[in-house]
């Protein structure tokens, strides 16, 4: 659950507060849902009636849930402050919450479920030792029959950064795709370089690096090694929470569908431009008719060569990555 002032005011004097349901992963899941793809969240809950918002939220997204009830432990929560000049501060209240005891155990229900692919992230890992490890664990994703996406999403306000940061460099080797940012690569591969980021991913053995990089676009590798640019595609920033969540469920459900890299990074910044321009994390998300017409265009997008950046060839080739996430089909 996310709580906030609204517009104007701050937590230090607000008298009531906004409330939300909000979270990555499931915003990730939403942007898929509304692609046409099918999503499922894997988690844990309070037996509160925070759970049952979380659950009707998801619900609304197209979002399944695979999450048990825990009488022990509350849903999470935390706050945001929009100071005045825009920057934003998250505060997170996370310790001792459903979420922080989810564990490997948990990611039986993943495996059950039967996902073409699994998407964890950095954030999870940074819950505390349990959920530590069911992140760690999604590398047998392949053992599976599963892709394994790994978003590296680096929280730094919820501490532990050092664990996430070691969870999210034991799953590089089994990475089918990795999705990074440049204000977080230097914590993972020491440089903000988008070539550098992606030769040292393909040589930890990612199958497929994506960098992004906000304002500045995107950078994918196209099937013969050159690396390539999308500029952004935002024309009005009104909130940027929210936009990489889009951005990685965007590019996903382009790959399931059977774009190439690029179209799948232009299927991705076209819904992060679109979460920017409104207040929320999935307000800008398309309606069904327009999402079906993106991911047509997605299949059909094509490179212009004025978006060559450099050629990465230079370095190890890119191991392939896992047929589930070409096949064509959501």
């Amino acid at each position: 659950m996310l709580l906030q002032p609204p517009a104007g005011a701050s937590l230090a004097a607000a008298s009531n507060l906004d409330v939300h349901v909000a979270g990555a992963e499931l915003n990730a899941g939403a942007a898929l849902a509304r692609l046409g793809g099918r999503a499922a969240l894997c988690t844990r809950l309070g037996a509160d009636p925070f759970a049952t918002r979380v659950r009707a939220t998801a619900e609304a997204l197209g979002v399944e849930l695979l999450a048990e009830a825990d009488p022990q432990r509350p849903t999470g929560v935390f706050f945001k402050d929009v100071r005045p000049d825009g920057l934003r501060h998250v505060y997170y209240y996370r310790s001792g919450s459903a979420a922080a005891a989810l564990g490997p155990r948990d990611i039986a229900r993943v495996w059950s479920a039967r996902p073409r692919v699994v998407l964890v992230s950095g954030l999870t890992a940074a819950l505390g030792d349990e959920p530590r490890r069911a992140v760690e664990s999604a590398r047998t994703a392949r053992e599976h029959g599963i892709a394994l996406v790994v978003d590296v999403n680096l929280r730094p306000q919820l501490g532990r950064t050092d664990d996430a940061v070691r969870a999210v460099r034991s799953l590089l080797p089994a990475a089918d795709l990795l999705i990074v940012g440049t204000d977080e690569s230097t914590e993972i591969f020491g440089t903000r370089r988008p070539a550098d980021i992606v030769a040292s991913a393909n040589s930890a053995g990612c199958g497929e690096v994506v960098v992004k990089a906000g304002a500045d676009g995107c950078w994918w590798t196209d099937e013969t090694g050159n690396l390539r640019h999308l500029p952004s595609l935002a024309t009005r920033v009104v909130d940027p929470v929210g936009a990489g969540d889009a951005f990685t469920g965007g590019y996903i459900a382009g790959r399931l569908s059977g774009a190439s890299a690029g179209g799948a990074a232009w299927l991705g910044a076209v819904l992060a431009a679109g979460v920017v321009a409104n207040v929320g994390d999935t307000a800008g998300l398309p309606d069904r008719a327009e999402a079906a017409t993106l991911v047509q265009r997605a299949v059909a997008w094509r490179a212009g060569v004025d978006h060559v950046l450099l050629n990465c060839q230079s370095g190890p080739p890119p191991p392939p990555s896992h047929p589930n996430l070409h096949k064509g089909a959501l």
